[in-house]
């Protein structure tokens, strides 16, 4: 499936996107030590795996800029509708050129719809309101290159902010490339998994 849901039970519920293209990789496995600690916190998960989407890039249209909606009708629907009925979001990624895979950066730049909702369409939008969610952010890098992670921040810094999300913080990994190779990290999945826990208790 696409889109997966836990089973319901609790009014806290966390929008996880999956942005790798391999399966059980080392973003899947941090990720699902995330969700964990948020499950055992009593929060439901729901989860996405992005490169299953349908989807194409933003168009530039300017279609969104009066009604706050996309008009490209494709896998971005499912996409928002999730966006709208969860409070808190992670997304986890690994690291391409410095940045998301593709299909995760279309996902970011079809967001823009939520950009155009929250300052152009609704009245009063530039007036300082407190974000109506929360947003964490996993990523795994092969190399251990200092500056390697600051581009791709800075793009999910400002996804959150266009789905109206606070950035509530990250953790970030370097040198683990083959699948799988996280698991021999000290520290990774332990601190995942209490990140989650906290995420989801706040």
């Amino acid at each position: 499936m696409i889109i997966e849901a836990s089973a319901e039970g609790s009014a806290r519920s966390v929008l996880a996107f999956y942005c790798s293209s391999r399966r059980g990789g080392n973003t899947d496995l941090l990720l699902d030590e995330f969700l964990r600690g948020c499950e055992d916190a009593g929060a439901r998960a729901e989860r996405i795996y992005v490169s299953d989407l349908t989807l194409s890039g933003c168009r530039a249209c300017g279609g969104c800029d009066k009604t706050g909606r996309c008009v490209v009708e494709d896998g971005m629907q499912a996409v928002y509708e999730s966006l709208e009925r969860n409070r808190l979001v992670v997304l986890a990624s690994p690291i391409y050129f410095y940045s998301v895979p593709a299909q995760a950066k279309a996902v970011i730049d079809r967001s823009q719809a939520f950009w155009a909702r929250k300052y152009l369409v609704t009245e009063g939008a530039r007036e300082k309101k407190p974000p109506v969610r929360k947003g964490f952010f996993l990523s795994v890098g092969a190399t251990r290159g200092k500056r390697m992670f600051e581009g791709v921040c800075l793009t999910i810094r400002y996804f959150f902010d266009a789905i109206d999300a606070s950035y509530e913080g990250e953790l970030l990994y370097r040198g683990s490339d083959g699948k799988g190779d996280i698991r021999s990290h000290p520290t990774a999945l332990k601190e995942c998994y209490e990140a989650g826990v906290k995420f989801a208790s706040v």
